[in-house]
């Protein structure tokens, strides 16, 4: 299938998708694991979807990780995923680097506390000369947080008169462009609090097929079928 991408105008493929990852404690549930499991499998997930978003020739990979609900799950399961996001970004940095994908962060980091968003700056840093794709990982994200924290930005820094420009350029994404592609898996159908200034004339795909189950055959399914549509951007 990726011969078929190859093949697609540059001007029909997009440059930036942004997946949200849902599924993984239904797919845990549903092959009778704990929900734990999911995410780990989750992580798998996250590493072939990249390479496959390379090998397409996507410039930018935007993934919904940790959202700023996830806090009011169980406490053992929101200590695991931070335990699994710190042993990820450990384990796959150098991975990162010889692919010479850039990483970026949006979101408040800070609640992860001083070691970990310390970690999490580190490998940004680590990272910060390579330039073939950019990976960046939503992480205690919240589309309505983000939007307040760019007009709470404006206003310190004395703007009187907030124009779209001014807020958008103090997004947690920016200087990246908004995502031509948005991704959800599981079926559901609704954005949960992400992206939402970017989204505006993004194109959506919805697929049944759950997050520790989503292949590279799905990805490029997704992006054959966006190169098929003519997108309006509200005009």
């Amino acid at each position: 299938m990726i011969e078929t991408i190859k093949k697609i105008s540059q001007s029909k493929l997009p440059k930036h998708i942004a997946i949200i990852m849902d599924g993984n404690r239904r797919w845990a549930a549903k092959h009778g694991y704990p929900s734990f499991y999911g995410h780990k499998k989750g992580v798998e997930t996250v590493k072939k979807i990249v390479k496959a978003s390379k090998n397409a020739g996507i410039k930018y990979l935007t993934l919904y990780a940790f959202s700023t609900e996830n806090w009011s799950r169980e406490k053992t399961e929101v200590s695991y995923l931070t335990r699994l996001l710190k042993k990820a970004i450990e384990d796959y940095v150098d991975e990162l680097k010889e692919n010479d994908i850039s990483l970026k962060i949006s979101g408040r980091i800070e609640k992860f506390g001083k070691s970990l968003s310390k970690d999490i700056k580190r490998s940004v840093d680590y990272l910060s000369n390579c330039s073939s794709m950019v990976l960046n990982l939503c992480l205690n994200y919240g589309g309505r947080f983000e939007i307040v924290d760019a007009v709470n930005k404006c206003i310190e820094q004395g703007l009187r008169e907030i124009s779209e420009d001014d807020i958008k350029k103090r997004l947690y994404t920016y200087p990246m462009p908004d995502p031509d592609l948005i991704i959800r898996t599981s079926g559901e159908m609704r954005l949960s609090n992400f992206l939402i200034w970017q989204s505006a004339y993004s194109e959506f795909y919805i697929t049944q097929t759950l997050w520790p189950d989503f292949a590279e055959k799905d990805l490029y399914e997704a992006i054959i079928d966006y190169s098929k549509r003519e997108r309006r951007l509200g005009r």
